[in-house]
């Protein structure tokens, strides 16, 4: 069973920048592909970004590409979103899911969930 943990949300000023952490305390994390979701209120949750097992490869949603950078430390159970130049748009409960062998684009619902954190960006 893997249980993931978000941290590292907050209040933000447009145009500054969060860094938010997904720790899992299963085993072997670095066998699952990992996914930033995100929900705004009224909004249906939409995928961010992700990063696949193995080589961690990366892929982004066109809201974030250029802005956000995940990356992952294998040997802290860690995954990483480095979020730049926010806007009020990005304000939302970001989730943490994974997948076991999932590639850096989910193709199904992730298979675990965190229980988000949030993120308000202030204009």
């Amino acid at each position: 069973q893997v249980q993931l943990e978000e941290s590292g949300g907050g209040l933000v000023q447009a145009g500054g920048s969060l860094r938010l952490s997904c720790v899992s305390s299963g085993p072997s994390f670095s066998s699952y592909g990992v996914y930033w979701f995100r929900q705004a209120p009224g909004k249906e949750r939409e995928f961010a970004s992700g990063i696949s097992y193995g080589v961690g490869a990366t892929y982004h949603a066109d809201s974030v590409k250029g802005r956000f950078t995940i990356s992952r430390d294998n040997a802290k159970n860690t995954v990483y979103l480095q979020m730049d130049t926010l806007t009020p748009e990005d304000t939302a409960v970001y989730y943490c899911g994974a997948t076991l062998g999932g590639p850096s684009s989910p193709v199904r619902k992730p298979d675990y969930w965190g229980q988000g954190t949030q993120v308000i960006v202030s204009s």
